[in-house]
């Protein structure tokens, strides 16, 4: 099972990767967690992105797509894998599936969340994140049981710039501008499947696994 999650910041797809990876033991490949590890083991790759990273530049999509490669190529995603944070855009979207498809890869299905905006605003305002194992809380749907204290390894909790009012609202017009034309991309090839992200976790992933199995 291949997949791709789609949606906007805030919208849980990084909480149904989890589930999705636990059900049916296959990785969740962050494109951010990678493009980190690359660039702490000073590979090849990693040393180009390092040097588009610290001169504050967007990493260019040939060697994200470079690394998602290499990262497929690796035993744990023989079964499968779930792509979280990649493609974000309908020309990465066509580059993804020409690199896949030298591979003899297709995607199964490519999973959209939907949130109303003011929901999203409220989730991610009210989100905290620990500064050491980066476990993440709320204020109201999942309270640290000590204030400012994280739960799974007693780190300090902060909330991220980009966790703020303003910045959100900038980062929730930039997805719908830059993703709109990527979930036609996907419409148009019969792999989207679009799911109502604002109930409980479980009921989202009863609906997710409903859709791709």
């Amino acid at each position: 099972m291949r997949l791709i999650l789609l949606g906007p910041p805030g919208a849980g797809k990084g909480t149904q990767a989890k589930l999705l990876k636990e059900k049916y033991g296959i990785p969740q490949i962050s494109t951010g967690d990678i493009l980190r590890k690359a660039v702490k083991d000073q590979t090849a790759v990693g040393i180009e992105v390092q040097a588009f990273m610290q001169a504050g530049n967007l990493v260019p999509d040939e060697l994200v797509i470079n690394l998602i490669k290499e990262r497929i190529k690796e035993g744990d995603c023989s079964g499968g894998f779930i792509l979280d944070g990649f493609p974000r855009t309908q020309i990465q979207a066509a580059k993804l599936t020409e690199t896949l498809g030298t591979m003899g890869i297709e995607i199964d299905a490519v999973v959209e969340f939907s949130v109303d905006n003011k929901a999203l605003v409220d989730r991610l305002t009210g989100r905290w994140t620990c500064t050491e194992c980066g476990e993440m809380f709320h204020e109201s749907a999942r309270k640290s049981r000590v204030d400012g204290i994280c739960d799974h390894c007693g780190g300090a909790l902060f909330q991220r710039d980009d966790d703020k009012r303003e910045t959100i609202i900038n980062r929730l017009e930039i997805y719908k501008q830059e993703t709109q034309p990527l979930i036609k991309y996907y419409k148009q090839q019969g792999r989207l499947k679009t799911v109502e992200g604002q109930g409980d976790v479980h009921e989202v992933f009863s609906q997710v696994c409903s859709l791709i199995t």
